[in-house]
């Protein structure tokens, strides 16, 4: 008798550590969930939108130390490959303020779209994302390539870009589209 209950108990907790585990557990390599955002600036966007490009998402708060040393680095990442395809989209916490970012944004001339997730589904749809920064590289066909959480190495994000980029010929589509 006793060690049936000890053999329930230890399925029960197994089966709550898996029910965890799968509820809690990071987002990895897979499709990217389509969602939509609206930017700080009104302008609604779909993941959809940007299918062909390689997409940085990055969920950040105006209170995280490591996502203010990241911004130059994405800013400068961005105003180097933005003109060959890749799209980098920020993701507010829905713990900011919305006047927190918007100042964040002006105060760091912030050149790409800057969403605010309100209610947290972007964070839920993305596997829970809590911690910022955490950041996702989508590769043009869907596919979550880099979930990382912390910071980024951008010598190795950047060469993954070029690659995907170089790979698609997205490059040489959006440098024939400014000429």
């Amino acid at each position: 008798m006793k060690t049936r209950k000890t053999f329930y108990s230890l399925l029960a907790v197994a089966l709550l550590g898996l029910f965890a585990w799968a509820w809690l557990a990071p987002a990895g390599p897979g499709n990217s969930p389509d969602i939509s955002l609206v930017t700080v600036d009104g302008e609604r966007l779909s993941l959809a939108d940007f299918r062909g490009r390689p997409i940085l998402l990055a969920f950040w708060a105006t209170t995280c130390r490591v996502c203010l040393r990241e911004m130059p680095h994405l800013i400068e990442l961005y105003n180097e490959l933005s003109p060959q395809g890749l799209e980098i989209i920020a993701i507010a916490m829905r713990h900011d303020k919305p006047s927190h970012v918007l100042s964040m944004r002006k105060a760091r001339s912030i050149p790409y779209p800057v969403a605010m997730d309100i209610d947290g589904a972007a964070a839920r749809a993305f596997g829970n994302v809590r911690l910022t920064p955490t950041s996702f590289l989508i590769a043009p066909d869907g596919r979550i390539v880099l979930r990382r959480t912390g910071a980024l190495d951008m010598v190795k994000l950047r060469k993954n870009i070029h690659n995907m980029l170089q790979q698609t010929g997205t490059s040489r589509l959006f440098a024939a589209d400014e000429s």
